[in-house]
């Protein structure tokens, strides 16, 4: 199949906990500034992506914040694949993102490659659940998948992140999940937001993935909810067309208060 062979580059953003009012913080973070910050850090790696990965509590219970989403994201010329988050409305999330270059839930097929958009989200709920409707959605996907290498996103992580608060809010059915994703080999890497926080391991050859937040960090391992003073930061994954994940997490230094230079510059990279 033609384009088959390419290399197929995602940026993942997650969790910028939007407000309609540009001044509106959350734990300390004016969560647009910090949005674009992290926009002008990642230029160039806008640039050279396919697409754009937006998993989840997008805004932050303030649907105004949609039109922030829409002014900062929809001119850059890379379709954003969205799935909504604890804080976000699913059915508001596809109403205010319903024009392109945004496009909520569903799989996207690009080159070898299927990625997986799941909506994970319980009602009224911090923690997470898929739905019957949205397993069957998997397992039809996966089944379509044929030849194609598979990343699927969610919002809540399906493992444990060795925190007890944060484990409180996880995926709940995580097993049904697996359910579906262990009897494919096909399934190279599972990547979820939710936790603000970096993660990078293995279940069972595939690779399960956090990303930092664009807005404020939580501290790993923690037994009770802290904040961690790391930078927002985002993930890029570079998906090879023999099933291999290249992924890199970026942090973005904020500037200074009453700094002169809206830009920022590179606190360092993680795996």
């Amino acid at each position: 199949m033609q384009g088959m062979e390419r290399t197929i580059r995602l940026l993942q953003l997650t969790d910028p906990h939007l407000f309609a009012d540009a001044a509106g913080a959350l734990r300390g973070v004016v969560t647009q500034d910090s949005l674009e910050v992290v926009l002008r850090h990642a230029q160039a790696e806008v640039a050279a992506a396919d697409a754009l990965l937006l998993t989840g509590d997008v805004v932050n219970d303030d649907p105004g914040g949609y039109a922030t989403v829409r002014t900062l994201l929809g001119g850059l010329g890379r379709p954003v694949w969205c799935l909504p988050g604890n804080h976000d409305d699913p059915q508001v999330m596809r109403r205010e993102l319903a024009a392109e270059p945004f496009h909520v839930g569903g799989h996207h097929d690009l080159g070898a490659w299927r990625v997986i958009m799941l909506d994970s989200c319980a009602p009224g709920q911090a923690h997470g659940w898929l739905a019957g409707g949205e397993l069957a959605r998997l397992e039809a996907a996966l089944a379509g998948a044929g030849a194609r290498h598979v990343l699927v996103a969610l919002h809540h992580h399906p493992i444990p992140m060795g925190s007890r608060w944060i484990d409180s809010v996880a995926l709940r059915n995580p097993e049904a999940l697996f359910a579906l994703t262990d009897p494919h080999p096909n399934v190279r890497g599972i990547v979820w937001g939710h936790v603000h926080q970096q993660h990078d391991s293995l279940r069972r050859g595939v690779r399960m993935l956090a990303a930092p937040a664009t807005s404020a960090q939580f501290l790993p391992q923690a037994e009770r909810f802290a904040i961690d003073p790391a930078p927002p930061g985002y993930r890029c994954l570079t998906l090879h067309a023999d099933g291999r994940i290249e992924t890199e997490v970026r942090r973005v230094t904020m500037p200074a208060v009453g700094a002169h230079s809206p830009h920022a510059t590179a606190r360092g990279t993680g795996r």
